[in-house]
């Protein structure tokens, strides 16, 4: 059997682990051969692929990124993109494919496997808002990046006696805001699931200054005001219909400012928070992920994604994927809340 792997979506760390670890079962276990498509989707749709072997994924498990290269095409946006595809795969001798990616990057896999292509999905984002699964690989290394920036910016706020506000990514979920704002010792967390008051906001500003400290305040990309909507960098939208968050933590220095008199400045962390080296717990996921996805492909378990469950790694169907986005819920948000101002 010869097995397709691409990589969709924005970069993560641990997506050479997986794609290690398909490959170091897949070859001695199964006799299979791969194919790696370049640049997600964009690989089958124009038939740029290369072949890994063992030698191809050697030394891959500290490596972040993606050696096979990611993109968001959208099949569904091309002209008989599905056509292609298929006929692509035929012409190559792939009888299954293995997606790694996201909410967009498996929702194409789910509607590929209704057309009749054999797919498994492995999940992949920083945001961890993917159903079926307890955790995503990636979130953990996003995570500690965001607890170290938090660290560090502690002792500047202090020393210029200033707010000073980190803005994560997450998209419309909170989890890296609600993580590393916790394990970071933030002064308040905002995050998209709740829609926070700014006065409200300005008075823990205050309040930490009256004890003589200077705030921290973690801000999630897509964090609204309740008396307003996104802050958008532009109104342009990638081939998904997404559109571009970011600014609110630029927005949220300046009413602070304009509203205590405290200087403020914001920190935005951006693409450092999925680039580098996979944490620990990130290459275990990852690996495991991995290795049930070529196991699954084994059993001809086409249509469904490795999922982590409590410490077990199962399948799952992919609409479970993809149907609903995982976002926090608004009473384990509120036991961080206590810590606030």
């Amino acid at each position: 059997m010869r097995v397709g792997i691409l990589t969709g979506g924005g970069d993560c760390p641990g997506l050479n682990a997986v794609i290690r670890a398909i490959v170091r079962r897949g070859i001695p276990e199964y006799g299979y051969e791969f194919l790696g498509f370049r640049d997600g989707w964009r690989g089958p749709l124009e038939a740029i692929a290369r072949p890994l072997d063992i030698p191809a994924v050697r030394g891959l498990l500290p490596r972040g990124g993606t050696i096979l290269g990611s993109s968001r095409t959208n099949p569904f946006a091309i002209d008989d993109g599905v056509g292609r595809i298929k006929k692509n795969l035929q012409d190559l001798g792939v009888n299954a494919l293995v997606a790694i990616g996201g909410e967009d990057t498996l929702g194409v896999a789910t509607e590929l496997h209704a057309a009749g292509v054999n797919v498994v999905g492995v999940p992949k984002t920083i945001d961890n808002d993917l159903s079926g699964t307890d955790y995503t690989f990636g979130f953990d290394t996003a995570v500690n990046i965001a607890t170290e920036a938090i660290d560090r910016l502690h002792t500047t706020a202090e020393s210029h006696h200033r707010t000073l506000i980190v803005e994560v990514m997450g998209r419309h979920a909170g989890w890296i805001a609600l993580h590393s704002g916790m394990a970071g010792g933030a002064n308040a967390i905002l995050i998209p699931e709740v829609r926070f008051d700014i006065d409200q906001v300005c008075e823990w500003v205050q309040n930490r200054f009256r004890l003589d400290y200077a705030p921290i305040i973690v801000v999630s990309e897509g964090a609204m005001p309740k008396d307003g909507e996104e802050v958008l960098v532009t109104g342009e939208k990638d081939a998904f219909g997404h559109v571009r968050l970011g600014g609110v933590g630029e927005w949220l220095g300046r009413e602070i400012e304009a509203r205590t008199g405290k200087e403020a400045r914001t920190t935005v962390l951006g693409h450092v928070q999925r680039g580098g080296t996979p944490t620990a717990r990130d290459r275990w996921l990852a690996t495991r992920f991995g290795l049930h996805a070529i196991d699954a492909v084994a059993a001809g378990e086409w249509g469904r994604m490795t999922a982590l469950r409590g410490t077990d790694i199962v399948t799952v169907p992919l609409g479970e994927a993809t149907q609903q986005l995982k976002l926090v819920d608004p009473a384990l948000y509120a036991e961080a809340a206590v810590f606030f101002g």
